[in-house]
């Protein structure tokens, strides 16, 4: 060497680690067994998930070539063997394992502990629909145990508040991964729920891998979220994974983000609500009030129609129009019954014997009796003859009725 130091560009340090991995025959016709974690499946058709055990884990990555070779579907926590070369991905840097081959070798040892915990929690009800709490529609405060560092914290606040500016947040910072992550987690949810100015709790924390993870699938934590009176919601960042936390939670949401959305509401949509709600109670309330005016009108009008005043004057009224039509019926009655006496008196006049008696005719009477008739005369006794302007005595002369004149 001349004693000068040599530069490379990152991209030429990647490269030359590459070249020096590929080279190496130990790391090629690898064997490795653990378990499957964070599978992916790519749109492209490559696999690319993390391979882990108890000490440690392994990215890696299978294309899409000898993913077609597997003769079983891979899940989450499945123990398996790859065969492979370990090498590098340049553009990031990235130390990884390529799979060419993948054999099953039983369940992982995490999942089925996992499977046990969640089993023996459902049994006992702990994520039973029955006991999920509804959000509070404006909550006075919201409470948020994660950690007090990185994107989580910030991502809710930022959505929190740009949804409503001034929503009073309450951080609980705790470790989410890692030895006693599980107790400070637990412990954090009991204070918040303890917490007057705090009416719905998001717990979570950011997506990773399986074992990363598993705070949130402690029993302490999901008995913890299960025994707050407060609503919860679960924000475990990782949409393939569903925790004992999202289990236990009242509502789950896929981010912290989607947390932050669920549990404060934007407050223009809130007002614009109100606004609604408000010009329907006017509107409402106008029409009730028109509704009642019509009906004390109309209450009114029957009340003056009612009054005792009202009431006598429209009898008088009638009384004076029925004294009237008895009047005009009297008055046109008593015309007829005058012409109809007048009529009469003519009549009778003219068939009365006085005006028999001015015609030239005369009555004869006996003993205050009429005789209309020879017959019916006694001869022998006197009589009285009437003429129109007086009376005679007369006496009768025997003689046949052959010597009548």
């Amino acid at each position: 060497m001349n004693g000068r130091q040599l530069t490379l560009t990152v991209g030429e340090l990647n490269e030359y680690v590459r070249r020096s991995l590929a080279g190496d025959p130990m790391l090629h016709g690898v064997r490795l067994k653990g378990e499957l974690s964070n599978f992916k499946r790519h749109v492209s058709g490559h696999w690319y998930f993390t391979l882990k055990d108890e000490q440690s884990a392994i990215a890696c990555a299978m294309f899409r070539s000898a993913a077609s070779t597997v003769r079983f579907t891979p899940s989450e926590g499945g123990q398996v063997v790859l065969t492979g070369s370990v090498g590098l991905y340049v553009k990031t840097g990235s130390y990884q394992f390529y799979a060419e081959q993948m054999e099953q070798d039983g369940v992982g040892e995490m999942y089925l502990r996992l499977e046990a915990l969640k089993a023996k929690l459902q049994k006992e009800g702990l994520f039973d629909a029955a006991l999920k709490q509804p959000l509070p529609l404006l909550p006075i405060g919201v409470g948020i145990v994660t950690s007090g560092t990185g994107a989580v914290i910030h991502d809710i606040a930022r959505i929190a508040w740009r949804r409503f500016a001034g929503m009073p947040l309450y951080l609980y910072p705790v470790a989410v991964q890692g030895e006693g992550a599980a107790e400070q987690i637990a412990k954090a949810l009991s204070v918040m729920d303890r917490l007057n100015a705090v009416d719905v709790i998001i717990v979570g924390r950011g997506g990773g891998s399986m074992e990363d993870l598993w705070a949130f699938n402690d029993e302490a934590v999901a008995r913890a979220i299960a025994a707050c009176r407060k609503p919860v919601v679960s924000a475990v960042g990782h949409e393939a994974d569903v925790t004992l936390s999202d289990l236990a939670a009242d509502v789950r949401a896929a981010t912290p983000s989607a947390a932050a959305e669920l549990a404060v509401p934007e407050r223009d949509a809130l007002l614009a609500e109100c606004l609604q709600l408000f010009d329907r109670l006017r509107r409402a309330g106008d029409a009730a009030l028109m509704q009642k005016a019509a009906s004390v009108n109309s209450l009114q009008r029957r009340l003056a129609e009612q009054a005792p005043e009202k009431r006598l004057a429209t009898a008088a009224e009638r009384a004076h129009s029925l004294w009237s039509r008895i009047d005009l019926l009297a008055s046109g009655r008593l015309t007829g019954l005058r012409h109809a006496v007048s009529e009469l008196t003519l009549r009778l006049n003219a068939a009365s014997p006085q005006a028999t008696l001015g015609r030239g005719y005369a009555m004869v009477t006996q003993r205050g009796r009429l005789v209309p008739t020879f017959a019916e005369l006694d001869i022998n006794a006197p009589f009285t003859v009437t003429l129109r302007d007086g009376k005679v005595a007369a006496q009768a002369l025997p003689f046949g009725k052959e010597e009548t004149p």
